[in-house]
């Protein structure tokens, strides 16, 4: 049996091989600076407060030990016109285009952002970190610990385009 009569066997008939059907997730926090507006740069001394549910307190138990965390938030302020941007124009020498999911911008399909940042202080329900590129007000969908052996890379690489950019 070749690999496509076992998709087709597997597959229920008539789906989508990518579901279509929305998805939904509810916040779990909020995020407490004072950022209103986004920003490309400049991030790294914004101090936020991720003010956690208090029904999820007892989740942050020994988040404290970490020096990192990752938290994936959820980018309200993103249109539905610009979640439709499949490309920017790429400045510099090498002028262009570059897809979307070639870049860290905000406007995505999903408007969903994921930060590692440093973390300061942990008191009860509420996650003090440093660096997190999310607005005030911003829904946090998930905090999860900065593991180095997993997280971390190392040799990785980027094309030339992407390091010019990073300098300017």
């Amino acid at each position: 049996m070749g690999l496509l009569q076992k998709l087709r066997n597997f597959l229920p008939l008539g789906r989508p091989l990518i579901p279509r059907d929305p998805i939904s997730y509810r916040a779990i926090g909020v995020v407490r600076n004072r950022v209103s507006e986004y920003r490309t740069a400049g991030w790294e001394d914004i101090r936020s407060d991720i003010f956690l549910r208090e029904d999820l307190a007892p989740a942050l138990e020994g988040i404290e030990g970490f020096s990192h965390v990752i938290v994936v938030f959820h980018m309200h302020t993103v249109s539905d016109d610009d979640r439709r941007l499949l490309t920017l124009p790429l400045a510099g020498e090498n002028a262009g285009e570059i897809g979307l999911f070639a870049t860290r911008i905000a406007v995505r399909p999903n408007a969903v952002g994921v930060s590692a940042v440093p973390v300061v202080w942990r008191r009860k329900n509420v996650l003090r970190v440093r660096g997190l590129d999310a607005l005030n007000g911003t829904p946090v969908l998930d905090i999860k610990p900065y593991l180095p052996p997993y997280d971390s890379i190392p040799g990785a690489t980027l094309p030339a385009w992407a390091q010019q950019a990073m300098q300017r």
